[in-house]
């Protein structure tokens, strides 16, 4: 009868052991645990944030630049900024289920960039106030709200919006966009990144990568505002990125050129696919949305 007893209250003692080092571990890998959902100022109740919900035609509000009747059209990857002063805007866009947001205007109307000052630069930058919108919740109404890196509204989003026709506006444009399976994917929620890796942050990709392989001239560079430019050895690329919890790294990409050449390497693809980033020592590693390596780059000296 003791021998048993004594048993027992050991297996007991390895039971509660288990669940004190189960404890342990999860403390210590806190990047494991997902996102918690956004609670709204004015109810408390959690709204969940779904990207294929800022697809859509919206009136801006409460921003300050575009001024009154100012559009923000996001369909497919697209964005349209309609009846600035500058005429209609293109670009693109990408946001992820953690709240991200990063847009990138990279074209204007050309009839309105030739007879109006200033615009010439519009059509190659994107405004001050799209440019610092870095994350997006919503209000408890479910209307999409801007914000920047610091938690504040940029902009709030109106539904409803029709665009009226304005010079060199493809007709495509002034449809209410739908939600299509290719946005579905493009939208759809990373998986973790790796605990093998150690999750980027806004600095650590700042600077110059290249490829181990590959034409001698590829190369990747991340720069302090917001930009990347690269080569996939014989065209210039370039884009926007943004980094956020967890290793998410998100990047839009402009018009290239489409030369040929041997041993190029798919930089752009390599970046505006991935959708977590991290360090294996020194080495940038991409991961697209499913948790494949995409992609691996060293620094360049």
């Amino acid at each position: 009868m003791r021998s048993q007893k004594a048993r027992q209250v050991h297996l007991a003692t390895l039971v509660v052991m288990g669940v004190l080092f189960s404890g342990c571990a999860r403390q210590g890998h806190p990047e494991a645990a997902g996102p918690k959902p956004p609670v709204t100022a004015t109810t408390g109740a959690t709204v969940p944030l779904s990207p294929e919900m800022l697809i859509g035609s919206w009136t801006l509000v409460d921003v300050a630049d575009p001024g009154a009747g100012t559009i923000l059209r996001l369909a497919d990857g697209e964005l349209h900024v309609i009846g600035s002063h500058c005429g209609t805007l293109g670009g693109s866009w990408l946001a992820n289920d953690e709240g991200v947001f990063l847009a990138d205007v990279s074209s204007a109307s050309a009839v309105v960039v030739d007879s109006t000052p200033g615009c010439e630069k519009a059509s190659q930058e994107t405004p001050g106030w799209l440019r610092s919108v870095s994350a997006y919740r919503f209000d408890a109404a479910g209307s999409p709200v801007l914000l920047d890196g610091r938690g504040q509204t940029v902009a709030r989003l109106i539904p409803g919006a029709t665009p009226t026709p304005e010079p060199d506006t493809a007709d495509s444009v002034l449809e209410p966009p739908v939600v299509t399976d290719e946005a579905r994917r493009a939208l759809a929620p990373a998986v973790a990144l790796p605990a093998t890796l150690v999750p980027v942050d806004q600095r650590q990709p700042t600077g110059r990568w290249a490829p181990k392989r590959g034409h001698k001239a590829a190369y990747l560079e991340f720069t302090a505002d917001g930009e990347w430019h690269g080569s996939d050895g014989c065209n210039d690329q370039s884009g926007r990125w943004i980094t956020a919890a967890g290793g998410t790294l998100l990047a839009t990409s402009r018009a290239a050129t489409l030369a040929f050449c041997t041993d190029s390497v798919p930089i752009e693809q390599w970046v505006t696919t991935a959708r977590r980033a991290g360090l294996d020592g020194k080495a940038l590693v991409f991961l697209n949305a499913h948790g494949d390596e995409t992609g691996r780059l060293q620094p360049k000296n």
